[in-house]
């Protein structure tokens, strides 16, 4: 039995009524009739069940979306974070008030860095962050749920759709990201990949370049952005300021 499509309140109710010997003869689970006797490993168990099932949720919404031909994945806590620290230190350089990043022109240049041109493209923008934030506070627009996911914008580069994927606490950010990158990579019909992950903490640039290094399709153009020039890889690098810059409002000429 596929016990990540139970829903969460089903969940409770066995718990709650359905006999320990029961449930586990029920769902397949083996050798733990024992183990989940007591109330307080019955309740962790139906924890660690559940949030087996909100883990599940993503994946199902990952498999059944339908890939465009341009992906951009974002790690959107850390680009909202990079945003805050260009506005503090420019703020102080040339002198005044910058505002919020205009996200839409953000992804125009991204998509830009990344390659394309011109025309009638569809691209997937795919917004991952942490469950508990739920807006960025140095982008507009910027609340995931009621102002970016879902939606679409439409200019000289084509349609833009975003998505956006809270990730769940038991849930490892880097692991999530990097299952999106395979999944996206995996895809025949996409063939343009724009990456922005945190290369600052942890080794998640690490795991993206053994990632894109199994990538076998000379059909498909990817492009890792970071703030700095990092160690090369199966893909093309380009420098994440330039786009963040140009979204703030930030000129050329105000810097020199």
């Amino acid at each position: 039995m596929r016990t990540d499509l139970i829903p969460p309140t089903c969940w409770f109710l066995i718990f709650v009524s359905v006999p320990t010997n029961i449930m586990c003869t029920t769902l397949n689970i083996t050798g733990c009739a024992s183990a989940i006797k007591s109330k307080k490993n019955r309740l962790l168990f139906f924890i660690a069940l559940y949030l087996h099932y909100l883990c599940s949720m993503n994946n199902e919404k990952l498999k059944s979306e339908k890939w465009s031909e341009n992906v951009i994945i974002v790690d959107a806590d850390y680009i909202d974070n990079v945003a805050f620290n260009l506005i503090v230190n420019f703020e102080r350089m040339i002198g005044r008030r910058i505002q919020q990043a205009d996200i839409a022109k953000w992804i125009d240049c991204i998509a830009l860095d990344g390659g394309m041109r011109d025309g009638n493209h569809q691209t997937q923008v795919v917004l991952i962050h942490s469950k508990k934030i739920q807006k960025m506070v140095n982008f507009k627009p910027s609340d995931y749920e009621k102002d970016l996911n879902g939606k679409a914008f439409k200019d000289n580069l084509g349609e833009f759709i975003i998505s956006s994927f809270p990730t769940e606490d038991i849930v490892n950010d880097e692991d999530f990201f990097i299952d999106v990158l395979q999944t996206v990579c995996g895809q025949h019909d996409v063939k343009r990949v724009m990456i922005i992950p945190n290369c600052e903490e942890g080794n998640i640039y690490d795991r993206v370049r053994e990632t894109l290094k199994y990538v076998d399709d000379d059909t498909k153009r990817i492009t890792v952005f970071a703030m700095r020039p990092m160690q090369g890889g199966n893909f093309r690098q380009e420098i994440l300021g330039y786009s963040l810059m140009s979204a703030l409002g930030i000129k050329a000429d105000e810097i020199k």
